[in-house]
């Protein structure tokens, strides 16, 4: 049984950081696609970031380019998701997902995979 277990989330002020995690067990962790996704309220899921399964493709959605840094560990089946200067709009519950497809990226539907989600709060 795939499990996704997100970690990481809390309130933060307007320019702060967190860093989220997301443990994985129950699959071959190292050849999955990962990725970071968001839901705020009233809005619809978007795609915020993802990492191929060796690392050496990243893919990030324009408004949170050069703010944010998704990575991972292999050998701890664990993915990252490094946020810096937050803001208000950043405000979201975050979620891991992982996908077997290597062109899934930010592709939402390629992923089969998704964990229960981490609240982010970001206050003006």
């Amino acid at each position: 049984q795939v499990q996704l277990v997100e970690s990481g989330g809390g309130l933060v002020q307007a320019g702060g950081s967190l860093r989220l995690s997301c443990a994985a067990s129950g699959l071959t962790f190292w050849i999955y696609t990962m990725g970071w996704f968001r839901q705020a309220p009233g809005k619809e899921r978007e795609s915020v970031a993802a990492i191929s399964w060796s690392g050496g493709n990243t893919y990030y959605t324009d408004s949170v380019k050069g703010r944010f840094t998704i990575s991972r560990d292999n050998s701890k089946n664990t993915v990252y998701l490094q946020m810096n200067s937050l803001k208000p709009e950043d405000t979201a519950v975050y979620y891991c997902a992982a996908a077997r497809s290597t062109q899934a990226m930010g592709f939402m539907p390629a992923y089969e995979n998704w964990g229960q989600g981490t609240q982010v709060t970001v206050s003006s």
